[in-house]
């Protein structure tokens, strides 16, 4: 058994999230835990709210509700999405939560005794007509590197160069849109990043097999242009973590809050200690302290890219700039985009479909397997409806769903609703069982590697060989000369119901829990040994013929989703 230590990259607060988010890092996070755990490895699965910064005032204040109370609101909600979508968190945190205020305050604390941390007196943008400093976030422009033209103040999304508010073509506040905007003094807190460069480089060269878009990201960021630059750490803002040394309040930095970049990955460590709190767990150590046991741990984090920089630089900097014993990250998974019908997803501009409304047009399974078989992972995927309808009509009901239906149907009608006996397996059999060998063998490797369309391809290849077989074998032709081997054969075709619910459970759980009702068994065991796998409904056992597991798109349905989501969200 071994252990894995598994985080998403954490949703901001500030409303529901769109499918490009939920693609790009909390599913296929949950696809790779619901993997582990039917492997038999133990596994812990975080994800978290990111509650502080900006976003969070300005969504709060649109509803007209103190910040605190909106956050905690809006944490609920996500959970109850979450929870509907089968994403299977040990715990599903807050970044606004004590044990992530300590310790963001700890590791402030420990970088300064490390002499990491230097006060800076410089000017940042200060919008008259909103009355306030503005977040590199909240400040759009042109970007001078590429020239797109609704680049951050911190960064491009498009290009993902680092970027600073003052290298902004044209820049506007994205509050109010005033370009009524001077750079006023101001004192922060810096990580000095810069002197951990070399650190930081020798440590991504000994991570195997990271997804090039990561560490092509990660290495431009370390070496474009002047290389890894320090980056301020604090914020003039009212809503976040308090800046203060320890417990100590921290001389010339009050009424000032860390940056939201600062302390969201650090509540990655902070959500197991809730966790523990929570009365879900214990001994939250031996996850993250190498002192304490975390040196066996494999952790792995799911991301967008734009993400990337954070997590391979900033995060890992607090870490190795602390001196102390933490477990650092050995795979991160990124992502590109998932663009919407001819353009892009947008929380911000409501484009697209969001998570609550795709769960009110059809149950979660249906999202889950289109999402993960067209994940983004070596470039930017699109969905439209059209590739939505024909993906869900071909792959689970004519593929998966018609294989049920044919063979539990036919059972009941010539042999009722037990696993018929009589008959052996013959050669045909023999030649499913290699090929199924040699599919689940490729299948768990894809999984173990992260390759998420590859593991979906080859899972829809395991589903079409037991079609290709069931047309082959012909049991209701065979049953009109040999009803004993019909009965093999149907014995077979049933065994293969409960194979595919345990192969596709990462994919689609519910789905899988209710093929496994169906055939009336708990056994959720892994297919270790596939001819023992396809013996494990012995002969009487009893089952029942399911309903449809997934009903067609019409072109009507289509239609009508292409047009309710073509606008904008409320």
């Amino acid at each position: 058994m071994t252990r894995h230590l598994i985080t998403s990259a954490i949703p901001y607060i500030n409303g529901i999230k769109h499918l490009g988010n939920l693609v790009g890092s909390q599913l296929p996070a949950d696809l790779f835990a619901r993997y582990q755990r039917a492997r038999g490895n133990e596994v812990l699965f975080l994800c978290s709210t990111d509650e502080h910064g900006t976003p969070a005032e300005l969504a709060a204040a649109k509803a007209n509700k103190p910040v605190a109370e909106y956050c905690a609101e809006m944490w609920d909600v996500q959970a109850k999405i979450a929870e509907g979508f089968g994403l299977s968190f040990d715990h599903f945190g807050r970044s606004s939560s004590d044990e992530n205020k300590a310790l963001t305050q700890h590791f402030a604390g420990v970088l300064a005794d490390q002499g990491l941390i230097r006060e800076v007196n410089e000017t940042q943008m200060f919008s008259h007509e909103d009355g306030r400093f503005l977040p590199d976030r909240y400040i759009e422009g042109t970007c001078p590197n590429c020239g797109f033209d609704s680049a951050r103040g911190d960064q491009c999304d498009n290009c993902t160069k680092q970027l600073d508010p003052v290298d902004l073509i044209n820049p506007h506040s994205t509050i109010s849109g005033s370009t009524d905007l001077e750079m006023r003094n101001t004192k922060h807190l810096y990580l000095c990043q810069s002197q951990l460069k070399e650190k930081l480089e020798n440590w991504i060269d000994t991570r195997e097999g990271w997804p090039v878009l990561t560490t092509s990201i990660a290495k431009k960021w370390l070496n474009d242009g002047d290389g890894l630059q320090d980056r301020g750490i604090t914020r003039d803002l009212d809503w976040g973590v308090p800046v203060m040394r320890g417990d100590q309040p921290w001389p010339g930095m009050e009424g000032k809050v860390f940056y939201v970049w600062f302390d969201a990955p650090i509540e990655y460590i902070a959500c197991s200690q809730e966790w523990v709190g929570a009365g879900k767990g214990s001994d939250w150590e031996r996850w993250w302290r190498t002192d304490k046991g975390a040196d066996d741990v494999t952790y792995t984090q799911f991301m967008g890219k734009d993400n990337v920089p954070f997590h391979t630089l900033s995060f890992p900097a607090t870490i190795l700039g602390s001196a102390e014993p933490w477990k650092l990250v050995d795979f991160i998974k990124s992502f590109n985009y998932l663009n919407y019908d001819g353009g892009q997803f947008s929380t911000s501009r409501g484009r697209g479909v969001f998570m609550d409304q795709a769960l009110e047009i059809l149950p979660a399974d249906y999202w889950r397997w289109w999402l993960l078989s067209n994940v983004p992972e070596t470039s930017d995927s699109e969905f439209t409806w059209e590739n939505f309808q024909t993906g869900v009509n071909k792959d689970l009901a004519d593929v998966l769903g018609n294989f049920i239906s044919r063979i539990t149907k036919f059972c009941r009608g010539k042999f009722g609703e037990a696993v018929p006996e009589g008959g052996a397996f013959g050669e045909q059999e023999t030649a499913l069982i290699a090929d199924l060998t040699t599919k689940i063998r490729a299948y768990e490797g894809h999984m173990e590697d992260k390759e998420v369309r590859k593991a979906a391809q080859e899972l829809r290849g395991i589903w079409v060989a037991g079609n290709e077989y069931l047309q082959a074998a012909a049991p209701w032709s065979t049953f009109k000369t040999d009803p004993a081997q019909a009965a093999a054969q149907v014995r077979l075709g049933l065994n293969l119901i409960r194979l595919y619910a345990v192969l596709s459970a990462p994919f689609m759980p519910s789905t899988s829990a209710n093929m496994l009702a169906s055939m009336q068994t708990d056994d959720d065991s892994w297919p270790d040994n596939v001819s023992d796998a396809l013996s494990a409904l012995p002969e009487g056992h009893a089952f029942t013929v399911p309903d449809v597991l997934f009903a067609k798109i019409t072109d009507d349905q289509r239609e009508d989703w292409q047009e309710r989501f073509a606008g904008t969200r409320d």
